[in-house]
């Protein structure tokens, strides 16, 4: 029997903090990491250069919010868009360019559904999200986003790209706490690579050939015993 244990929100954050720095890696073809403190705010704001926030709802509601500099959406939007096969003389030069606010939106969705795809499945509960928003902000400009929260929690923690240009997701949900029955058992994970991979083996074996056993002496013999066997008892 296993121990219970309980999931509370700085694990909830844990989780989105793991799909941001997975999902912007492994996209962009870089090295996206985020820092090891987490700070206690009292709300999240949208701040400049480049603002993008999703409210999600369901199990728990709250509230993500990414505040990307220039240089860092710049990097991230050129990066991905380079390993996505685009030349460079193509790419925009400016955060403010409609291209990248709908590539860090485009992001900013598979963020998100990395995130709520990983937490629904271990806390067995469901998440919906709102289209991602995403706002160029200017230098003296700072918006506060209000959600309806009982008792929220709201955090930042600070994310440095490959090129060390820094930004910020801030997370805001209800205080809450999940909690695992003794007698739960998790899925197990499978990596669906790996098992394309074995049955593609299983696919190429060599089969037994039937006509193969039709020329061999010792199964002739065989058959030709348990048809003389047959006729014996019919009287033949």
């Amino acid at each position: 029997m296993h121990s219970s244990y309980t999931v509370n929100n700085d694990d909830i954050l844990l989780k989105l903090c793991h799909s941001v720095s997975h999902v912007l890696s492994s996209t962009s073809a870089s090295q996206v990491s985020h820092a090891g403190m987490v700070q206690s705010i009292s709300r999240t704001r949208l701040k400049p250069d480049l603002g993008c926030f999703s409210i999600f709802d369901g199990g728990f509601s709250g509230l993500v919010v990414i505040n990307f500099s220039a240089d860092a959406a710049i990097e991230i939007y050129r990066r991905y868009m380079i390993n996505m096969g685009m030349p460079e003389s193509e790419l925009a030069f400016s955060h403010t360019s409609d291209d990248v606010s709908n590539v860090m939106g485009e992001l900013m969705n598979q963020i998100l559904g990395d995130f709520i795809g990983k937490i629904s499945k271990e806390l067995q509960t469901s998440i919906s999200q709102s289209q991602p928003k995403m706002l160029t902000i200017n230098k003296e400009l700072t918006i506060s986003v209000d959600t309806n929260l009982d008792n929220a929690v709201a955090r930042r923690v600070s994310f440095r790209t490959e090129n060390n240009h820094i930004f910020y997701l801030e997370f805001a949900m209800d205080q809450t706490e999940f909690i695992r029955s003794a007698d739960f058992e998790m899925d197990e994970e499978f990596d669906a690579d790996s098992l394309i991979e074995a049955h593609g083996k299983a696919a190429h074996k060599p089969k037994v050939q039937t006509k193969d056993m039709l020329n061999d002496p010792s199964v002739k013999g065989i058959v030709a015993d348990d048809a003389d066997d047959l006729l014996s008892e019919l009287g033949l």
